[in-house]
């Protein structure tokens, strides 16, 4: 008998509360290593009506306009219309910012502390990071939260470039695709749901027909669209109240949107608004990169990578590799040839992947993973994987 199941991925567009806060988060990290690579950022935002507020913890040497990065950021996502509450213009900015504290410092620097056991750069934090991939789809992601993004990137490109025709479309908005499985791959979409922030003065019918016609089928292939697929539309019947006007938004709740849309596991750390001496981040980068390069070497068909850290240490305590009986060859030997490919330490992520540029505002949003262009995303290590596995 075939296994069944339906599955299910969300994503959320760029005037989403939280994601709004994840890219103020990031415009800040940016502009903080544009002058200065060196800089410790952990930033986080709050949005709620009219009011930004930032917080966390930044050493930098760089100059910054913290009230220009906050209007540029909420300008480019789109909250400019005159009957915004929450506009780029007239938002009130509270800033809570101050440096980073010295006990962490040390513990992260590349240099001798008393109670310190090496002199290494040392993880930013303890935690459990994890990388995914799958052969499901061309960016080897999973094909549901793959379809949920594009949804939601079909959705912005017309709200931003399409004219007249599509003014009555607003900025906040989320998409969800549910998918049936028979024997582990994908056959037919069940369901999609899409809710999109809107003017007053369009009907739900011209909302329900526009989007399904010019952006659903548009972005799902049609082979895996049936008499059966379900269309919720904006299932309320009125969404014209949204964005940090209708709910509070906050950097980093949004960590299963960002990663594989609960299709691999999750270690809890987000990543908007931190510097890679963050593990939170970097080593979740460093995982997605060697559990793709598994698959794309053809050592598994599924491939979950966990990495652990202990703060100011500068190895992970612990490497594991899951391929969920699709190996081609034991899971323990390619986590040993991973080690050998690959080097986890804090440092050398960042020298590996290059990360110490402006390059998270692109992160944000649709995903941190399945990007075309990012460092983590490349397959540039399987004929190396290849070799170490034998």
């Amino acid at each position: 008998m075939a296994k069944t199941f339906v599955f299910s991925s969300e994503s959320v567009g760029e005037g989403h509360p939280d994601k709004v806060a994840d890219y103020i988060s990031d415009s800040v990290l940016d502009a903080c290593l544009a002058q200065d690579k060196t800089s410790r950022v952990a930033c986080e935002t709050m949005v709620k009506s009219n009011v930004v507020i930032l917080a966390g913890e930044i050493t930098t040497k760089a100059r910054l306009n913290y009230e220009t990065i906050v209007r540029d950021a909420i300008r480019e996502i789109g909250y400019t219309n005159n009957d915004d509450v929450f506009h780029a213009d007239t938002v009130f900015i509270n800033n809570y910012l101050t440096s980073q504290s010295p006990d962490i410092a040390q513990g992260v620097d590349k240099r001798k502390a008393k109670g310190k056991k090496t002199a290494e750069q040392g993880a930013g934090d303890q935690g459990l990071m994890f990388g995914y991939a799958c052969d499901e789809t061309p960016e080897l992601m999973p094909l549901p939260i793959m379809l949920a993004h594009r949804l939601g990137r079909e959705l912005t490109k017309i709200r931003k470039s399409g004219g007249k025709k599509w003014a009555w479309l607003r900025p906040d908005a989320k998409s969800q695709v549910s998918i049936r499985y028979e024997n582990d791959r994908p056959i037919e979409v069940v369901n999609v749901v899409i809710s999109t922030q809107h003017t007053a003065d369009v009907e739900h019918a011209q909302i329900e027909s526009a989007l399904i016609d010019n952006v659903i089928r548009k972005v799902i292939p049609a082979d895996l669209l049936n008499g059966n697929t379900q269309y919720l539309i904006n299932p309320t019947g009125r969404f014209v109240v949204g964005g940090p006007q209708g709910d509070s938004g906050l950097t980093g709740r949004k960590i299963i949107v960002d990663s594989y849309g609960g299709w691999g596991r999750h270690g809890g750390g987000a990543f908007s608004g931190k510097d890679p001496s963050k593990v939170d981040r970097s080593a979740a980068y460093m995982a997605r990169w060697a559990a793709k390069n598994i698959v794309a070497a053809g050592l598994a068909k599924y491939a979950e990578l966990q990495l652990a850290y202990a703060i100011g240490y500068p190895h992970p305590v612990s490497v594991f590799v899951d391929t969920f009986g699709t190996g081609k060859v034991e899971d323990e030997k390619i986590a040993r040839a991973v080690q050998k490919v690959f080097s986890f330490k804090p440092a050398d992520i960042i020298k590996q992947l290059n990360l110490l540029r402006p390059i998270y505002r692109e992160t944000t949003n649709y995903g941190h993973f399945g990007k075309a262009g990012l460092p983590w995303e490349q397959t540039n290590k399987t004929a190396a994987l290849r070799a170490a596995v034998k």
